[in-house]
């Protein structure tokens, strides 16, 4: 239900805004809403199938999966084959994914770079391909309401600063966020995927900017790999908000954007960009990796 709702909560001593964008929909939350707004205002005789692609637990595959499933239509998926353990039983966004109908692609390792390239380019009549992750200029129209809800906010509020705090996959929707926030509003995000010039590259190929503030970082952390002070955060969080946060992009921006906040008195809303239907399988691994710690 849009606009989503803003809670106010105390975490470590300091007051933050969370905008609660994970409790729009049940099944397409968070920034997946935004980014798929333009194809649920989509009539669904305009397609037949959606293609898109990525990592077989992603939280836009799960998304998709809902969307069609909605418009009738076919949604086919591509990702690298499976480990044997996920063969052995699926789970996960996967599970979720399947269970809605959702048509898997495996594509040795290899070989995936070379399909991607080669769905970029399929001509197919009731076809639409939505590229990894939903950066796609699609996502534009519903994260431009975002920022309106955002700028409408600080107006109610009469705030005479704001600062805007969101973690990024792809990025694209702190793009489209940053070209329609009124320009007193600061926008800064955590980068989870590469570093700063990898993200400002990847950018580049939706707009000319301007481009959001990027939270600096000395350490180099690997994509959705289990940490034990990500854990550590997502549990604090959790115990102290009553707000459950994903576990693979919310703990570091929380780390991140803490370490902000120690040279700042200004306002901070957080958008919860959703993903929290992932955090089963991400327990697991923090499970697995504490057996083998005990070991």
């Amino acid at each position: 239900m849009l606009p989503s709702r803003v809670d106010e909560v105390s975490f470590e001593g300091r007051r933050f805004y969370i905008k609660r964008d994970d409790l729009i929909d049940a099944c397409l939350s968070g920034n997946k809403y935004r980014k798929l707004y333009t194809l649920l205002q989509t009539p669904s005789n305009k397609y037949l199938k959606i293609i898109s692609y990525g990592g077989s637990q992603s939280n836009a595959m799960y998304a998709l999966s809902c969307l069609c499933q909605k418009k009738g239509w076919e949604f086919h998926y591509y990702t690298k084959n499976l480990p044997q353990f996920l063969k052995d039983g699926v789970d996960g966004n996967l599970e979720l994914s399947l269970d809605k109908g959702m048509i898997l692609h495996e594509v040795e390792h290899e070989k995936f770079d070379e399909k991607v390239q080669e769905l970029k380019h399929l001509k197919e009549e009731g076809t639409l391909l939505v590229s990894q992750g939903g950066a796609d200029i699609l996502a534009k129209e519903g994260i431009s309401l975002l920022a309106k809800e955002i700028n409408d906010f600080k107006v109610e509020k009469g705030f005479s600063n704001l600062s805007v705090v969101l973690p990024s996959g792809t990025g694209t929707t702190a793009l489209y966020l940053q070209l329609d926030l009124d320009k007193d509003i600061r926008l800064y995000t955590s980068v989870l995927v590469g570093d700063k010039a990898y993200q400002v590259l990847q950018w580049g190929k939706l707009s000319k900017g301007p481009y959001p503030n990027v939270f600096p970082s000395e350490t180099k952390k690997k994509f959705a790999k289990p940490y034990t002070e990500y854990l550590q955060m997502y549990e604090n969080l959790k115990s102290s908000t009553g707000i459950i946060f994903d576990l693979i992009y919310a703990p570091r921006t929380w780390i991140q954007m803490l370490e902000y906040c120690d040279n700042t008195h200004e306002n901070i809303l957080y958008i919860h960009t959703g993903g929290v239907s992932g955090n089963k399988t991400m327990l697991q691994r923090y499970e697995h990796l504490n057996k083998r710690k005990r070991r």
